[in-house]
């Protein structure tokens, strides 16, 4: 197991499936190792039977440690992947900002990592005012009939035509 634990992301799947025939192969031996014990003498065969089963019971547990250490780490490689989407998303709303973070609070985000949100955030806000008002200076400037409608708009005031 501990090969396991330091294995790279490339090799970890095959570690794990070397320990798992490993595993296989204790069991199908200790099949073996249970006939041969109720062929033991009767003083010894109840001995012979609990050290078998003792081994069993140890092989289990190495079995159990095994699918542990998979579910770990495929939980980990999910956060990871949702952490990547989490960074790649532009936000452009405070409240679809605000469940971003949530989730990405939920996911055990460090707090570096979620600064790096925000300031990405607020980065994004300020790109996207600069895109609108660079939309309507042009428009004010190729449409200058229409500039009046655009400013009694922003006004509040209602045009006539």
């Amino acid at each position: 197991m501990g090969r396991l634990e330091t294995a790279d992301k490339q090799s970890v799947h095959i570690v794990e499936n070397e320990i798992q025939a490993s595993i296989d192969q204790i069991f199908s031996r200790l099949e073996r190792l249970e006939i041969l014990s109720s062929k033991e003498p009767p003083n010894k065969r109840q001995n012979a039977r609990l050290r078998v089963d003792q081994l069993k019971y140890d092989v289990q547990h190495l079995q159990t440690a095994l699918r542990n250490f998979q579910h770990r780490r495929h939980a980990r490689e999910q956060q990871e992947r949702q952490r990547e989407e989490l960074l790649s998303r532009t936000f452009t709303t405070n409240g679809t900002q605000k469940k971003i973070l949530d989730i990405a609070n939920m996911l055990g985000l460090s707090n570096t990592v979620m600064r790096l949100i925000e300031k990405r955030a607020f980065q994004d806000k300020y790109f996207m005012i600069d895109k609108e008002h660079m939309f309507l200076t042009r428009e004010c400037a190729l449409f200058p009939t229409h500039s009046h409608h655009w400013r009694s708009l922003s006004f509040g005031e209602v045009g006539t035509g």
